[in-house]
């Protein structure tokens, strides 16, 4: 078992940034990036439960069933997030339930597109 380590992405943080992009940037990024072949394969899992082919599929299309899953599946939607917030400290939980719906929003949507972006992978 390879330990895991959160990357330390540089240039992300402006001084006009509010406190939920800095919190973004700092901590949900690195994680998300961090967990990025778990949410591969999460998802290709979930493609194959429900018997999805993507590879039917035109690209569009493929980035629309990706959208449409983070839209509709609350069961999906919640292990996901589970992957990412399961990884904050205590310092980040206690901002996380300050601001969570936010935060999850903002999650969803990265893991999401970046599930777009790595379609390839999960093919």
């Amino acid at each position: 078992m390879n330990k895991k380590e959160r990357p330390v992405l540089s240039d992300l943080v402006n001084d006009g940034t509010s406190d939920v992009e800095k919190f973004q940037n700092e901590v949900i990024r690195p994680v998300i990036k961090m967990q990025h072949h778990l949410l591969i394969t999460s998802f290709k899992n979930y493609l194959q439960k429900r018997k999805i082919d993507l590879s039917v599929l035109v690209d569009k299309k493929k980035r629309n069933r990706v959208s449409s899953v983070f839209k509709t599946d609350n069961n999906y939607k919640n292990m996901t997030l589970g992957f990412i917030i399961g990884h904050f400290s205590e310092d980040e939980f206690a901002f996380y339930s300050e601001k969570s719906s936010e935060v999850n929003r903002r999650v969803l949507q990265i893991v999401s597109q970046r599930i777009k972006d790595s379609i390839s992978e999960v093919e």
